[in-house]
């Protein structure tokens, strides 16, 4: 890998979003406007704001970061950009690093408006630090990065892209323990659960949402979230074709 081939790719992915006002919309505001709505059809019951919208804030930014990203990438191989820049002295590390570093950086602005406007203006009430949510969410964010990239590897067109979703993100959506704690599904499903990113993501969303201090499970969690972003990238810079059969 080379610093200055990766920092151009970035630069030339974040010029190209600058020009696609809807792709910047999704990103951005989707995440915004899901968990305003989420607030709103909880108004009466506050408390289920509070259990549940920590952890939103981490499932959102995957979800729409692992959407953009897998079609954004597809996009790129079947238009054949990608093949003239592997023509060049770009390696796959190259351009894998300058895409999460693009997309990374419009996760810190998703991730930061979420939060605070969760925070500040919708009354989310957490015992821990706002900077703790917002890593968590970063995380996610970049883990969905990472998730978009590897499986637009083994997509040949954009709707097989998103057919992905439903493979990918549901199962980990159902067994992340939004909808119920883990140790209460069935076993088999608990032991799914337990080798799935989501489900650390959650985790340390609650941590951080009964716990004033930084606890060593919120430190276990988002490790394993960091680390399962990193896995997963190595992953796709390995199975990175340059164009689509």
């Amino acid at each position: 890998m080379n610093a200055s081939r990766t920092l151009a790719t970035a630069a030339r992915v974040l010029a190209q979003l600058r020009h696609d006002p809807r792709t910047i919309a999704l990103l951005i505001l989707i995440p915004v406007v899901m968990i305003t709505l989420l607030r709103f059809v909880f108004d009466a019951s506050p408390g289920t704001f509070d259990s549940i919208g920590a952890s939103l804030l981490g499932i959102f930014p995957l979800i729409t970061m692992f959407l953009v990203t897998s079609i954004a990438t597809l996009r790129e191989r079947t238009s054949g950009t990608l093949e003239r820049l592997l023509a060049m002295p770009l390696g796959k590390g190259d351009l894998i690093a300058g895409y999460a570093l693009a997309f990374g950086a419009l996760a810190v602005v998703q991730s930061a408006l979420a939060t605070g406007l969760s925070l500040w203006l919708l009354d989310l009430d957490v015992a821990g630090s706002p900077w703790l949510l917002l890593l968590i969410a970063l995380l996610d964010a970049l883990l969905g990065t990472a998730l978009g990239l590897f499986v637009s590897a083994f997509a040949a067109s954009e709707f097989q892209a998103v057919q992905f979703m439903p493979a990918v993100v549901f199962p980990q959506l159902l067994l992340c323990g939004l909808f119920t704690p883990r140790d209460q599904m069935q076993p088999v499903l608990e032991a799914i659960s337990n080798v799935l990113p989501m489900s650390y993501a959650v985790d340390g969303m609650n941590e951080v949402l009964r716990h004033s201090e930084v606890t060593a499970a919120f430190a276990r969690d988002a490790s394993i979230v960091a680390a399962c972003a990193l896995l997963v990238l190595t992953l796709g810079a390995a199975t990175l074709r340059r164009r689509t059969a």
